[in-house]
């Protein structure tokens, strides 16, 4: 077995190993506002937190120590609309990965439909089977050698959205929903096969 010494590596190394040693990692379709410009795009560094109070995290990694959009729209804001990623918007959700100004808006690359949101200002996406109303809980800055890497965002669900066909006596069919995770380079995976183990006494 390999041993290896993470200084060793590059960063690009290290990222590689990460994202190619983690999988399938779900994928967080975020949405946040800027003025009267609706931001989208993707993260795959995202999971739950906490269930009392529901909280998610989505790590947003910076470029060079620069801020992407999104981490400065939800710190500035204190709000986002977090998506779940599934097999019939995937397509259309990896659009809003390209790199554009501030003031454009991602969704103009897709043929996504603004929903409103009801509890805050930040709209979310109607095609998405699930998405969570966010408000800002925490921002956590990732700091090595001196330099700012990445934004934290915990994020506390303030309303839920789900399509009515996948919720059924207080469970989700995940079969329904159709998940699509996050591999390594420009791969992605589907649900697969599903089995159960009981857990111990």
């Amino acid at each position: 077995m390999l041993s290896i010494e993470p200084s060793a590596l590059t960063e690009r190394d290290t990222y590689k190993f990460l994202i190619g040693s983690i999988v399938p990692r779900p994928i967080a379709f975020v949405t946040t506002r800027n003025g009267d410009v609706i931001n989208a795009a993707p993260f795959s560094y995202f999971n739950v937190v906490a269930s009392n109070p529901p909280l998610v995290s989505v790590s947003i990694q910076r470029k060079n120590g620069v801020m992407k959009d999104t981490a400065r729209n939800a710190i500035t804001t204190k709000e986002l609309v977090i998506h779940v990623v599934d097999e019939t918007n995937v397509h259309a959700v990896n659009e809003t990965a390209a790199n554009l100004d501030a003031d454009e808006s991602e969704l103009s690359r897709t043929t996504f439909t603004i929903q409103p949101s009801e509890v805050i200002t930040t709209p979310g996406i109607k095609e998405a089977k699930i998405r969570f109303e966010c408000v800002l809980h925490q921002h956590v800055l990732i700091e090595h050698e001196g330099q700012t890497t990445a934004d934290l965002l915990i994020a506390r669900v303030v309303r839920f959205h789900i399509d009515r066909g996948l919720y059924e006596h207080g469970r989700i069919d995940a079969r329904q929903l159709a998940p699509v995770s996050r591999m390594a380079g420009n791969s992605y995976a589907t649900l697969g096969e599903l089995f159960d183990v009981k857990r111990p006494e």
